[in-house]
């Protein structure tokens, strides 16, 4: 029987001819999800060999890897500011780049605000935010019912009081107001999606795809928040690296509007503030 040496080297070998672009890191994760150990310890006990039944179980999740199935998908978790996170097929899979917009919002809470995040998929703004503020009435709101499923498992995983309705972005807060709404909208030109990565393009459409321009569901929220939004609200929206300039435009009629970048340095973040 192979050791565990031999097959991680194997392993990332295989996932690095198909694009994998971690492939050593990808292997030790999903060997470490069949064995139920730490990769260190795997690493630490490198000279081991694995069982038949073992083998099996990671050949059938290397495969599916191969083929350029996201690898969150497989492992049926994702991390998102320091929580663990149930993520499924059918639902946008939380990404670090969108820490920087919970941090915005994270940034002008105090801990008893009404809060509401549109097109929550995994509910990791939503849960995380309720889970750094208990005080606070996090509302959530999406489309798709997998979703809104997927949102309230979160929270209760992560202990975080959080509401979900399901429907079309404000349609299911009629009425309502907060004092910040935060959203991370599909944001992709439709024309780009085919040219997406193809662990991408495993991930679903309804999340992705943001009209002809990638600016459909900005100029929706941003034309109906005023509506939603306590005085001196804050509206936040996450932004594709190139958009800032277009969405801000668009948010000429709130105060305060700034420009935030991620740890990568580019644009990811438009904050507005509505006007008394």
């Amino acid at each position: 029987m192979p050791d565990i040496r031999e097959t991680l080297r194997s392993a990332a070998a295989r996932l690095e001819a198909a694009g994998v672009p971690e492939p050593a890191n990808d292997a030790a994760l999903l060997l470490s999800h069949v064995t139920g150990e730490p990769p260190l310890s795997l690493r630490a006990d490198a000279g081991r060999p694995l069982g038949a039944e073992t083998l099996a179980a990671f050949e059938a999740l290397l495969a599916r890897r191969e083929s350029r199935e996201p690898l969150q998908y497989l492992l049926g978790e994702a991390y998102f500011m320091g929580l663990c996170l149930k993520a499924v097929p059918g639902v946008l899979i939380p990404r670090f780049d969108t820490e920087a917009l919970c941090q915005q919002a994270m940034d002008r809470m105090r801990g008893s605000e009404r809060v509401l995040d549109l097109c929550t998929g995994s509910g990791a703004l939503a849960v995380a935010l309720a889970h750094a503020f208990p005080k606070a009435q996090v509302l959530a709101g999406d489309i798709s019912p997998v979703a809104c499923d997927l949102a309230r498992e979160n929270a209760a995983r992560c202990g975080a009081r959080v509401e979900v309705r399901r429907g079309d972005l404000f349609a299911p807060f009629a009425g309502e107001s907060f004092d910040l709404i935060l959203s991370n909208p599909p944001y992709i030109p439709a024309g780009e999606l085919p040219g997406l990565q193809e662990e991408v393009r495993r991930e679903p459409a309804l999340a992705l795809d943001g009209g002809a321009d990638g600016l459909d569901f900005y100029r929706r929220i941003i034309r109906e928040a005023p509506g939603y939004l306590k005085p001196d609200g804050w509206l936040l929206l996450e932004i594709g690296s190139d958009q800032a300039r277009a969405v801000t435009a668009l948010m000429r009629n709130y105060g305060e509007i700034s420009v935030y970048s991620d740890l990568n340095g580019l644009d990811r973040v438009v904050a507005g503030r509505r006007e008394k």
